[in-house]
């Protein structure tokens, strides 16, 4: 049985008149109802404490959390509580989604272009100059707030011999431009105004009227018009809401008193498409811009002398139609519209997922996916900066490459994005499957095939290549595929049956994209690569050759979407993500490399060569465990050992379970043995670190994310501190 909860600021559900009728359809509707309040709820639990109607009168109760909540009671209210709202909204479907206000709905169905020539110029009210230049132009103009409800706050402004006259609430008063001028300047400073022409929608007598048009779902999560019908306005004001003394008729009573029977069913017949039209037009801009999806809308028109249709304005929580039956039809869209959306929320999220994914097909969006065993998220980073220069570009967050973390980008891009850049991490078969189930790129990324997470997969790197290669599966068909021809490795990916494009980077061997010229500079590498026949030099902000091929992909994704190679230098000055290969210039000269984010057998070995190249005196690496390498853990740790050697490492401190493997290989390949320390626990290894280092030595600090290396470095940069006058490569 679905368990409907009721969210509301009142904490009494007897001073909410509505909520007896709500109670009593969910109960004939087959579901349980609860009245609740946000400081109801217990998190702890995951039980709220509400109110249930039964035997003729509200009782309190404690009960699980609902399946649904409908989303009622005043925003502004609920406000204070946002934090507990929006965690409730995490884990259960909400009814009654926030449109905005006003000016956001028109904005947005400017947007959407559909209908924008339904909608009345609108412009913000900044100073007295706004409001005088709408008067010239339109002559009758409405001042109305943003945010006003129920037709209060509303000025009908008119130019008179005296200067202007200004109705509101039935009544004229005339100013002068001065005494105006003065009265609009109080007004905006109590609220945040919106000026229009005013649109002239008269009955034969001369009132003033409009059609509120009212839509929810119903059961089927389907739009339906629930009523359709005229508002008139009192004698001698422009303002229609039945609050302000307008009243309301029936729909084809009204039309054909007013119109030829004709023009009354064509009348009649224009506002029920424009109503089902609308509502689902607002729907996909919601689903395009919020994820999420809205159940109910009152669309207030007018219908000029030309029987052109104009938005006056649109509310998503528009009160009840005046005539009971009309409330209870309300109410019983909402409680069955309730019952369909708890009962079928994961289809309804997978809708808005496929049509977002249609809106990026249409617009023909490059999403960009980047993996690999090493260089995803600088490589991500690279691509990201790049197309920023021109384009509003969503990037997965931080180190997000899960397959959960690519369910909530999907759900955070918006049709304001133009380009979409992600990375996709990987640690079993089918992962990767998944990430393009999700999202699926048009543009992908291999940075390389490695030995990370090979622990997973036999140790058997054909096994990690193929899992690599579901990426290639799941890009588009026509899309394009990136591809690294220096790594050996790489040339066992699955690239047969790809009917795409495949374009290559490389430092060593010849490609698409090519380095050359490959050097160290201050605070970063420089570089050349030939763009469309000429040869264009690089600077990265970040140190290491590895990082040269996380550029080439950035560099050749752009240079593919058409970016210019001064765009390209520009947005290769990256914010690099932290810690990697960041550099701390400490105290003492001493020179601090902290690359503590993650480890693999090939990210250590490209960290060894940046402690070399940038190193002039006594190089130290510390080094923790790596995870994931199964059964090739010990020949990885041997050649880590010999590298550091060969590289000219001085010393070697390792710290973690298994991690000396790597000193002892050091020390077969001719460490001196008094330069090699192991530890286990890393209060010693840091007490061990302050006796050893002396001026101008350099020391790198890796490991395995799961080892906290990060400590060390904080620990490092405390006790040592910082040389403030020293330039750091961290940008």
């Amino acid at each position: 049985m679905t368990l409907i909860g009721m969210l509301h600021h009142r904490k009494d559900p007897n001073t909410v008149i509505k909520s007896y009728a709500y109670a009593v359809v969910a109960m004939a509707e087959g579901a349980d109802f609860i009245y609740f309040t946000p400081k109801s709820v217990s998190f702890e639990n995951q039980t709220i404490e509400g109110y249930v109607y039964k035997n003729g009168s509200w009782q309190k109760k404690i009960t699980p959390f609902p399946d649904v909540i409908y989303n009622t009671g005043s925003p502004e209210k609920l406000e204070a509580s946002k934090d507990i709202i929006n965690q409730l909204r995490e884990t259960i479907p909400f009814t009654t989604v926030s449109l905005g206000n006003k000016w956001g709905i028109n904005e947005r169905l400017k947007k959407g272009k559909e209908f924008s020539k339904y909608l009345i110029p609108a412009q913000i009210l900044q100073e007295w100059k706004d409001l005088l230049n709408f008067q010239t132009l339109y002559q009758d103009v409405v001042v109305k707030p943003m945010d006003g409800r129920k037709g209060q706050g509303i000025y009908f402004i008119k130019k008179c011999d005296q200067g202007f006259i200004v109705n509101k609430d039935s009544k004229d008063k005339v100013y002068t431009q001065n005494e105006l001028k003065e009265f609009l300047q109080s007004l905006l400073q109590e609220n945040t105004y919106i000026v229009q022409p005013y649109v002239k929608s008269k009955t034969k007598t001369g009132l003033i009227f409009d059609f509120r048009l009212h839509a929810q779902k119903n059961g089927e999560g389907k739009w339906v018009i629930t009523t359709i019908y005229p508002r008139i306005a009192s004698d001698g004001t422009i303002v229609t809401n039945i609050n302000n003394g307008g009243y309301t008729n029936y729909l084809m009573p009204f039309l054909n008193q007013e119109f030829n029977d004709e023009e009354a069913l064509n009348i009649k017949r224009t506002l029920e498409y424009f109503t089902l039209a609308l509502a689902r037009h607002l729907d996909e801009l919601q689903m395009l811009e919020f994820s999420e999806v809205i159940d109910e809308i009152g669309i207030d028109v007018g219908l000029d002398e030309n029987q052109k249709l104009w938005i006056y304005e649109v509310n998503w929580r528009p009160g009840c139609p005046p005539a009971f039956y009309l409330e209870l039809d309300v109410v019983r869209n909402t409680i069955q519209y309730a019952i369909y959306l708890a009962n079928n929320y994961e289809k309804v999220k997978q809708d808005i997922r496929q049509f977002k994914k249609k809106d990026m097909e249409k617009r023909k969006v490059p999403i960009i996916a980047v993996t690999g065993s090493a260089g995803k998220t600088t490589t991500k980073s690279f691509i990201t900066s790049i197309l920023k220069t021109r384009w509003n570009t969503f990037e997965s967050k931080d180190y997000w490459n899960r397959t959960d973390h690519t369910q909530i980008h999907a759900d955070l891009i918006n049709s304001s994005h133009q380009a979409v850049v992600l990375e996709y991490g990987m640690g079993f078969p089918g992962v990767i499957t998944e990430h393009c189930r999700i999202i699926q790129p048009n543009i992908s990324v291999i940075t390389n095939v490695g030995m990370a997470h090979i622990g997973n997969f036999d140790g058997d790197i054909k096994k990690i290549a193929k899992a690599k290669s579901e990426l290639i599966h799941g890009t588009k068909k026509n899309g394009i595929l990136f591809i690294n021809k220096d790594c050996e490795n790489s040339k066992l990916l699955e690239t047969d049956q790809f009917k795409g494009k495949i374009i290559t980077t490389g430092i060593k061997n010849p490609a698409d994209y090519r380095a050359y010229d490959v050097s160290y500079a201050e605070n970063g590498m420089e570089f050349k690569v030939k763009l469309q026949d000429k040869e264009w030099s690089f600077f990265i902000p970040i140190y290491g050759e590895h990082h040269v091929y996380n550029a080439l992909n950035a560099i050749g994704v752009a240079d593919y979407l058409g970016f210019s190679p001064e765009e390209i230098k520009s947005g290769l000055l990256f914010r690099k993500p932290p810690r990697r290969l960041t550099v701390y210039q400490l105290k003492q000269a001493i020179t601090l490399i902290d690359d503590s984010v993650h480890s693999t057998p090939q990210g250590v070995k490209a960290a060894i060569d940046v402690l070399k190249n940038i190193s002039p005196n006594r190089k130290i690496a510390v080094l923790g465990r790596m995870i994931g390498l199964g059964n090739r853990r010990v020949e990885q740790y041997q050649q880590i050992g010999k590298y550091l050697v060969k590289q000219g490492v001085d010393m070697v401190i390792t710290y973690g379970r298994y991690a000396q493997g790597i000193g002892y290989e050091a020390i077969a390949a001719g460490l001196p043995i008094e330069n090699f320390k192991h530890f286990m626990d890393e209060d010693a290894m840091h007490e061990y670190l302050l006796n050893v280092l002396q001026e101008n030595d350099s020391i790198l600090v890796k490991g395995a994310s799961i080892m906290n290396m990060f400590n060390t470095v904080q620990f490092l940069k405390s006790a040592i501190g910082i040389d403030n006058r020293q330039t750091t490569s961290e940008k």
